[in-house]
Parts: structure tokens; sequence; C-alpha cells
């Protein structure tokens, strides 16, 4: 946060200047110009007109959801002080997490999933530019994984090539395995039966080591070993507290939703996700609990 604060405010964090509220190319210095031959303009040359209007500056913030609620309210003030000079785009996933006095100065542009060619067109240019050799059939598992996300499909492709695991199609099956409903669908049952945190001894290379286990030990398990962000976790339980795999009446699931919509808000409000996961868990066997005494 101190390197955006110094990219807005060359002349120091006292400074009422913005670069953002700079109407000339005198707001870039000379040490922010980087030019490459391998990095061409997006136009793919310089465009100079006459007739154009002051610069006007394009900043784009991505994951703008997960900026906390001091940074959201700095960038408030900036807005209202930058005029014409710049335009700014937030990305997210979670648009009700970003301030209603941000949401109020923005136009929101829904982008729906990419369709399964468009994706896997997108992953074969890719594949083909950077001469990479993979399984048959991978392409395919990622496309069923990412489910129209772009982003996590290329990100997928990235990390399986990164640990040299593109040839073995086992891994992209342990990731399905992961992420599919099964997984939310284990955490929520654990739950109810209070299975919420425990531990166990194994034995592994001579030594006596204590793992976790429970509901607490599955959702580690898809934050760390899968790599799944906190927002993925919810929507795993989600999907499995809406499908018809887990036999849940209308008024238990009702209590268990309304308890994972509080762990969402939390989560876009706190750093710490686990924490709120954890006390998520507790509500539901606290319910699992309830509809036992009072069976």
């Amino acid at each position: 946060m101190d390197l955006f604060e110094t990219f807005l405010r060359p002349e120091g964090k006292e400074s009422s200047d913005t670069l953002a509220g700079r109407m000339s190319l005198a707001a870039f210095s000379n040490s922010r110009e980087h030019n490459s031959n391998d990095d061409p303009p997006p136009a793919g040359k310089e465009t100079e007109s006459n007739s154009a209007q002051p610069l006007s500056r394009l900043i784009i913030l991505e994951d703008a959801d997960h900026m906390s609620m001091r940074w959201q309210a700095y960038l408030r003030r900036m807005l209202e002080t930058v005029g014409p000079a710049s335009r700014f785009i937030f990305t997210a996933r979670a648009p009700s997490a970003i301030i209603d006095a941000l949401r109020s100065r923005t136009q929101m542009i829904r982008l729906p999933a990419c369709d399964d060619k468009t994706l896997k067109r997108t992953l074969e240019g890719i594949i083909d530019a950077e001469g990479i050799n993979l399984e048959d059939g991978i392409i395919d598992d990622i496309l069923y994984v990412s489910q129209g996300n772009i982003r996590r499909a290329i990100f997928m492709l990235e990390l399986l090539w990164a640990h040299d695991k593109l040839s073995d199609r086992s891994s992209i099956h342990d990731l399905i395995q992961g992420i599919t409903m099964k997984a939310g669908r284990d955490i929520i049952e654990m739950a109810l039966q209070g299975n919420v945190v425990g531990s166990r001894w194994l034995d592994r290379n001579g030594r006596r080591i204590k793992v976790r286990t429970g509901a607490v030990a599955e959702v580690d398990r898809l934050l760390d070993d899968h790599g799944l962000e906190p927002e993925d976790v919810i929507d795993q339980i989600h999907s499995a507290l809406v499908g018809r795999r887990l036999p849940l009446n209308d008024s238990l699931r009702s209590e268990i939703l309304q308890a994972l919509a509080k762990c969402s808000r939390d989560i876009q409000l706190h750093t710490h996700a686990r924490i709120h996961f954890e006390d998520f868990l507790h509500r539901v066997a606290e319910v699992g609990r309830n509809r036992i005494v009072t069976t």
C-alpha cells in the first residue's frame, strides 16, 4: 500500500497533489518509462493527435473488493478531486464488498462466464505460443474445474506447468476431487455430527506426528493443499447445501445458509478467513446438536 500511495502521490504523503489529478504527460517521471521491443503499445503503435483532449489516465485496480475499508475511503476522497484527468476501473468478484460511496460513483458491468469454446481456444493459444507439451484430456479437465472463469483456467494451466504436472493427468484429478461438491458436502456432514476440530497421531518416516482432523481440516486442505480462495470454499459449501445430495429439511438448511451468509460477509471484512470458517463450522455443529436434542 505504501507503493500504491507513492504512485498516486509522487510529491509525498503530505502533498495534496495526486498523480491521478495531473493533466499532462509530466505526471510520469522518466523512472516510470520502460521502453522495450518485447512490450509494444497495446494498439501496436503510439497514436498522436493534435485534437486530443487533455490526457485522461486509466488506472485499473484488480480485486478491488479485497481492499480494506480505510483504503476504499481514501480512494473515495481522491476520486472527488481528480476531475476529468483520470478514469478508474475496479475489478471485483464480490461488488457488495465495495463501499457504497465508491459504487455510487461507478457504472457496474457484469461479465458473464466464458463459454467452453472461447476458454479452450484461449488455453490452446497459450500452449502453442509457449510450446508446452501436455497429456491429452488435461485441457478438458481444466475447463471442467474453472467453470467459465478464464483467469482461474489460465492460473491453473500456469500452476501445473510450473510444477511440471502437465504430463500427469492424475494431478488435475486430485484438484477436481478437492474442489467438487463432495468436499463441501463432507464439511457440512462432519460439522453436523459435531466433528469440527480433532486430531490424531500418524507415523511418517519413523516419526509420530499429530495431524488435524474434522471439518476444519477439510477447509484447511482446500485452502492450503489445493490453493482455493476463501470465496471458492464458500461457493463449494453453498453448492452442497442447495444441491440434492445432502438430505436436509428446509428449516435446517435455512439455518445453515444464514450462518454461511454471515461467514461470507465476515470474510470480506477481515483478513484471516480461517477464523470465520471455524466459527461457521461451530455454529453448524450447534445447530446439529439442537436438532438432536429437539428430536
